[in-house]
């Protein structure tokens, strides 16, 4: 649907019940048919539907909703189609829930087990649980290590592959930049 406005439905059920439009001027913006909008407006169709404001965002203005309003033959004009999705740098903890939060544990020691190349802290930064757990878990003095049993953390969608693929790149730098440290020093002890 090109050219459509966000959540369409909702934006036609806004549309009867705030303007003045023709029902054909909100099937073409909406690229709905007519007679569903009719049916919108008779209460027939989309009754739990909830009114979607395109002024608010940013889809409509009020004066292009104003001037296709005195002008029946003037369709309405999308105002930006091009919607700017986000990346954003700041990851936000998303919550997980008790059924959840047991498999923690199961997560750090699969992790421990399947990468154990990941420091103890990228561990607990993954999988959302503190650095001594962790290391207690490699220590096996974690107060329920007998019941633990190991867990892919990926499947369980505690993070995703990306995140755990960046997590081993960088326990991969990490190491060869200690033994280029190590081959250093050892070069210097050897010249001295």
């Amino acid at each position: 649907m090109p050219n459509a406005p966000l959540m369409p439905m909702a934006t036609a059920v806004w549309l009867i019940e705030n303007t003045t439009l023709t029902f054909k001027q909100i099937a073409d913006f909406c690229n709905m048919h007519e007679v569903e909008i009719q049916g919108i407006a008779d209460g027939e169709v989309a009754k739990e539907i909830k009114a979607y404001n395109p002024i608010i965002s940013g889809q409509l203005s009020r004066e292009e909703i104003d001037l296709s309003s005195k002008d029946e033959n003037r369709p309405l004009q999308i105002k930006n189609t091009d919607i700017e999705i986000s990346n954003s740098e700041k990851k936000i903890k998303k919550y997980i829930p008790l059924s959840k939060r047991q498999d923690k544990p199961d997560s750090a020691l699969w992790l421990l087990k399947n990468h154990n190349i990941l420091k103890d802290s990228q561990i607990a930064k993954l999988v959302g649980i503190t650095k001594n757990s962790v290391t207690s878990i490699r220590n096996k003095s974690y107060w329920n290590y007998n019941n633990l049993n190991p867990k892919d953390p990926v499947a369980l969608n505690l993070f995703s592959q990306k995140e755990l693929l960046d997590a081993l790149e960088k326990a991969d730098r990490r190491i060869k930049r200690e033994k280029k440290q190590k081959e250093k020093s050892k070069q210097t002890t050897d010249i001295i």
